[in-house]
């Protein structure tokens, strides 16, 4: 009677033994990536401390330290994100320091269908100057040509309005949602004080009783 109990007894320790050894070797093997995806972040260098990166909307911000298990990240919020290297090495990286922090920043305005194209232009053209964080990103070629300094193009038009786009060169990366912010909002007082004509939704509204 004791041996089949002592058989089961040592099964059920050789199954447990079984299943332990292979969380360790999991976790192992997870450990061990961890340590070559940093060490290549290190030979390699995609990115280094002081960088600004992104994976995703996400997950992005400055890079604040680099071992050999994970990556920290500070986002915008100044909250810490602990990134394994292994995730970190086999995803696409938009780095924005690696090699220059000069930018180009996409802003679009809308204007009413009727709205004067040329006046809203060099609104949105004085308005972009007069930011701090700006840059002047012409070739010599261009300064001699009288380009003006920020570009600003018609998108499209549309039935209710008409988009513009303003392509505006800054000179940091982490300044460009607080200077993105304080340009549109400079461009919509003088639009409204200089009378600029703003969309107006259409609505099309469709009554059963007259169909």
């Amino acid at each position: 009677m004791t041996v089949p109990l002592f058989r089961s007894k040592a099964t059920l320790i050789f199954s447990g033994a079984g299943l332990i050894a292979a969380i360790i070797g999991f976790a192992a093997q997870a450990a061990l990536s961890n340590l070559i995806a940093g060490a290549f972040i290190v030979f390699f260098r995609p990115f280094r401390v002081g960088d600004y990166i992104k994976l995703d909307d996400t997950r992005l911000g400055i890079v604040e330290d680099i071992n050999l298990r994970h990556t920290v990240i500070n986002n915008f919020e100044n909250k810490r994100l602990i990134i394994p290297n292994s995730v970190i090495s086999t995803d696409s990286i938009l780095n924005h320091t690696i090699e220059d922090s000069q930018i180009l920043s996409f802003n679009n305005f809308k204007i009413g269908i009727r709205a004067d194209i040329d006046l809203a232009r060099k609104i949105i053209q004085e308005e972009a100057l007069k930011q701090p964080n700006t840059i002047d990103y012409r070739t010599p070629e261009q300064i001699l040509a009288d380009i003006n300094q920020v570009d600003v193009r018609v998108i499209d038009v549309h039935p209710d309005h008409i988009h513009i786009r303003a392509y505006l060169w800054i000179n940091e990366p982490f300044k460009e949602f607080k200077t993105k912010c304080a340009f549109k909002e400079a461009v919509h007082k003088r639009f409204v004080k200089e009378g600029v004509d703003l969309p107006i939704p259409i609505h099309k509204v469709i009554r059963e009783d007259f169909v």
